[in-house]
């Protein structure tokens, strides 16, 4: 309890300092800590700099080009920010909200080094090469690589299908031995077996390598990125009909289904009932907060980016968008803080991963097991209270989108 509170008690001075919100000074407290915690050592790595700040592939990115360039700069060149809105209806399952805050679909490594003006060689395979990747990395250059990550051990998770890419680096090997750069302040070592069948698991992707092949030609294309945002919160992203849950489009259609009292699309009618309630307002959180995003729907690291670029106008605006998608995740996150020790075991967890990694393999999924079952126990607010949340929610994505809609003409 005193360490936790003396955490808190060092997120708080930072939020003071920097007037960040408390989850983006958590993460960038949270990685120093880790960091400071668990110095790296080790020969034939091709780098020595490790762990997420505060998102997970620019912070790689940065790593494998030596730490010279600002997280911030980095993803703003993947293309930063975008929006994705669905929600999966399966069988026997509660329905899936999935959010993408970040900008997609476009493959952020490779997008973030054509920007960089970074050479790279990719390739693909139906078998892991080894001998090319230990190749790379006998020659000083890391490799990423798209895998499942429900396959990787220090993750602690049941094994999944595999549908979603999940980037990670390879820094060195030694012998059937490869050290991972993935999150946590030191690299993971793992057999090639087992990476291997990680690596296996992402089929779209399968076998996928990418590694810098030399230093930059040019100066960052920032022109180039910005619009690539621009368009895509504009769309069409895809071209085809599901272009509706992109962009300005999509909060636009979750805003419309979180005031939906009538049709079967409607939050009221999809998430009404307990599960899928506790499921989808839960799934909200981590969405804006967590998976595929940096805090604040990545609207605070997109900011900083503007900045650099001379956007300051733009910046602030997204800023202030920033603040309302951490209303919609905070609103989220009391609604389920019913749940006690839910919240404080989700984050032990993510501290564990984040620090220790697979030294804490059997505490991680202990972990995850107490939370799925108080998430078991949970039950919907009433009638009158939910519709009151989301009809909140909705208003704020609403000023969230008006924000950004506002910044995009200045852009």
């Amino acid at each position: 309890m005193t360490e936790q509170r003396g955490f808190k008690k060092l997120v708080r001075e930072r939020m003071a300092r920097t007037g960040e919100s408390y989850t983006t000074a958590r993460r960038h407290v949270l990685a120093r800590a880790a960091r400071a915690q668990v110095p790296v050592t080790g020969d034939g790595l091709v780098y020595a700099e490790f762990g997420t700040d505060q998102h997970h592939e620019a912070s790689l990115i940065r790593h494998a080009l030596g730490s010279v360039h600002e997280e911030a700069l980095v993803a703003g060149l993947a293309g930063g920010v975008g929006f994705m809105y669905f929600v999966f209806e399966y069988q026997g399952l509660p329905p899936l909200l999935t959010i993408v805050a970040q900008h997609h679909p476009e493959p952020w490594v490779r997008s973030a080094l054509d920007r960089l003006r970074v050479p790279y060689d990719v390739q693909h395979s139906g078998k892991p090469r080894w001998t090319e990747l230990r190749k790379a990395l006998d020659e000083g250059r890391p490799v990423f690589c798209a895998v499942d990550k429900s396959r990787l051990p220090w993750h602690a998770m049941e094994p999944g299908f595999g549908a979603d890419a999940y980037t990670v680096v390879v820094v060195g090997h030694d012998g059937d031995l490869l050290h991972v750069d993935d999150e946590a302040a030191a690299p993971h070592a793992i057999g090639v077996e087992e990476f291997g069948a990680a690596w296996s698991a992402y089929r779209k992707g399968r076998h996928q390598m990418i590694v810098p092949s030399g230093p930059a030609t040019g100066a960052p294309d920032v022109d180039g990125a910005i619009a690539a945002t621009v368009g895509h919160l504009t769309g069409p992203v895809l071209g085809n009909k599901f272009d509706v849950n992109f962009g300005f489009s999509g909060m636009e259609k979750l805003a419309a289904q979180l005031r939906d009292t009538r049709t079967k699309t409607g939050w009221e009618r999809r998430f009404g009932e307990p599960v899928p309630f506790f499921h989808g307002v839960r799934r909200l959180y981590e969405c804006l907060e967590l998976e595929y995003t940096a805090p604040g729907a990545t609207r605070p690291l997109y900011a900083d980016f503007l900045d650099l670029a001379g956007r300051p106008d733009a910046a602030a605006l997204f800023r202030e968008s920033a603040r309302c998608w951490e209303r919609v995740a905070s609103l989220a996150l009391e609604t389920v803080s019913g749940l006690g020790a839910y919240t404080e075991i989700c984050e032990q967890r993510m501290r564990l991963v984040m620090a220790h990694g697979d030294d804490a393999r059997d505490e991680v999924r202990a972990l995850g097991e107490r939370a799925e079952a108080l998430a078991g126990e949970y039950g919907a607010l009433g009638a009158e209270e939910r519709r009151e949340l989301f009809d909140e929610l909705a208003g704020t994505v609403e000023a969230a989108a008006a924000c950004e809609l506002e910044a995009v003409a200045l852009l």
